[in-house]
């Protein structure tokens, strides 16, 4: 049985300031009920990726974003064919482009959570800075899921 609210995370824990997403979906899994939210991580999003927006009613994608302007930002998507279209990585906005040419099912809100992030070097941990602001954005992120039915 799918679960209504997916919270999906991409990054990889590895690359330093890129590993916000995946410590963002520890902290949910610590602080919330999860009866009704799956949490999904992957290191990038693909193409595959559409079939798990199906049979939800909420999809929040989480991600590291350098041109983030404050410390976190929560926009909505919308689908849209970009650059990332036909490469093995895709935007968010690209699969859900994808996602519609299924014609399964209509596509359900979703938002992205850009966390801001600053250092990406292989083996490095969390920024202090970056560290900050995924606190800001876990806090926020959690407060909003509960208001969730």
């Amino acid at each position: 049985m799918t679960k209504p609210i997916l919270v999906f995370g991409y990054g990889n824990p590895s690359r330093g300031d890129d590993a916000v997403a995946p410590l963002l979906l520890d902290y949910l899994a610590e602080h919330l009920d999860l009866s009704n939210i799956e949490l999904l991580s992957d290191f990038q999003l693909q193409i595959e990726h559409a079939l798990d927006i199906q049979g939800r009613e909420l999809v929040v994608f989480v991600d590291a974003a350098v041109d983030c302007p404050e410390s976190f930002t929560f926009t909505p998507l919308t689908p849209a064919q970009d650059h990332s279209y036909s490469s093995h990585a895709l935007s968010p906005a690209a699969l859900l482009s994808v996602y519609e040419t299924l014609g399964k099912q209509p596509l359900p809100p979703c938002f992205l959570l850009s966390v801001q992030a600053e250092a990406f070097e292989l083996g490095s941990g969390l920024s202090e800075r970056c560290s900050a602001n995924l606190a800001e954005a876990c806090r926020f992120i959690a407060a909003f899921l509960k208001q969730r039915p």
